[in-house]
């Protein structure tokens, strides 16, 4: 396990990693989970051994610190993403990221586009104001106090036990942040960073999720879209197989 400092108070993001060549390949989570759970099975598989592989739990989740008075905006948290990425030297890295994850490294890319050289989003939130869900909106709908006293438990109860198991490693009020960072989004919006990019850019969309908004417009600024059959928002869990092709570049 390797850290660095993200605020001046000297709170550490933390990340566990594997040894190997360049570039670096560097998998980050969404919302309420941690990066290992979601990817460690992915980055064992034969196709996809060989790269330096960093695991990163972003602020307020997993491993990592949950300072009080951090913002936990996509911004926030594409900056501690930057400090991981500096500690480590790793340049032009491929960020492999998942859901609130994938914001986070289209921010990054947005802002320190010489930390990377390929992104692969997996279902990434493109665009501020989602529907109300049980998720980032449902979170997102509560007052910070009422979530922290309150909210927390309710949401646990509704995400089911998978989300729930990585949640409640989630500082409550880190986030509530977090949530309420992600359905605020961006300006320019993720949608529009991610089409100006260039880098390489991949995104996975679960079949059973339906067709990805804005599809047409983001192939026409050179994003390869792909939808993956049998399914769902976590992609490295319905078709392991499908989403390893996808990260290594066979489909």
């Amino acid at each position: 396990m390797r850290q660095a400092r993200f605020d001046a108070q000297g709170s550490c993001v933390r990340w566990t990693e594997s040894n190997g060549s360049d570039p670096a390949r560097v998998y980050v989570h969404g919302l309420g989970a941690a990066s290992t759970v979601y990817h460690a099975h992915i980055a064992a598989r034969p196709e996809l051994v060989g790269p330096r592989s960093l695991f990163v739990d972003l602020p307020g989740h997993g491993i990592s610190d949950r300072p009080t008075d951090f913002g936990y905006s996509l911004e926030d948290h594409a900056d501690a993403l930057a400090a991981v990425l500096d500690e480590a030297q790793v340049t032009g890295a491929e960020i492999v990221a998942h859901s609130m994850g994938g914001s986070v490294a289209i921010v990054l890319a947005h802002r320190r586009g010489d930390l990377v050289s390929r992104l692969v989003l997996t279902e990434a939130n493109l665009d501020p104001d989602p529907a109300v869900t049980a998720g980032s909106s449902g979170i997102a709908a509560y007052e910070e106090e009422d979530f922290v006293a309150n909210g927390h438990a309710r949401v646990l109860d509704k995400v089911g036990r998978l989300w729930a198991a990585t949640m409640r490693l989630a500082d409550p009020r880190a986030l509530h942040r977090s949530a309420r960072g992600l359905v605020r989004g961006t300006r320019p919006t993720m949608r529009a960073m991610l089409m100006e990019l260039p880098a390489e850019r991949v995104f996975l969309q679960g079949a059973r999720s339906g067709e990805l908004l804005g599809a047409e417009e983001l192939v026409a600024s050179g994003v390869r879209v792909v939808a993956v059959p049998k399914a769902g928002h976590n992609v490295m869990f319905d078709n392991p197989e499908a989403f390893a092709a996808a990260v290594a570049g066979r489909w």
